[in-house]
């Protein structure tokens, strides 16, 4: 499992674990399972999509996430944001 955390200049949206993360990066949107090789990417307006079995957020955030029906992911639009993804760990700083 993966461990995510996002974190805007308002707190952290998510902290959890998950099986798998969408991101849109700057050359087209890619996704992140457990053992991805290392990365730093920076992110564009888009979606993040989270694949997660059991989905908790503070309730002050709980309103900038969607869930799709199509493929039971959580989603997050974004404008911007940077990535790092090390030893399965992700931390999203988003604006």
């Amino acid at each position: 499992m993966l461990l995510l955390e996002i974190v805007s200049p308002e707190g952290h949206l998510f902290k959890g674990g998950v099986t798998s993360v969408t991101v849109p990066g700057t050359n087209g949107e890619f996704q992140m399972l457990v053992n991805h090789a290392n990365i730093v990417s920076i992110l564009t307006t888009g979606t993040i999509k989270i694949a997660v079995p059991d989905f908790k957020t503070n309730a002050e955030f709980s309103a900038r996430f969607e869930k799709s029906e199509k493929d039971q992911k959580f989603l997050l639009p974004i404008t911007s944001g940077t990535l790092e993804l090390k030893d399965n760990r992700i931390i999203i700083l988003v604006g």
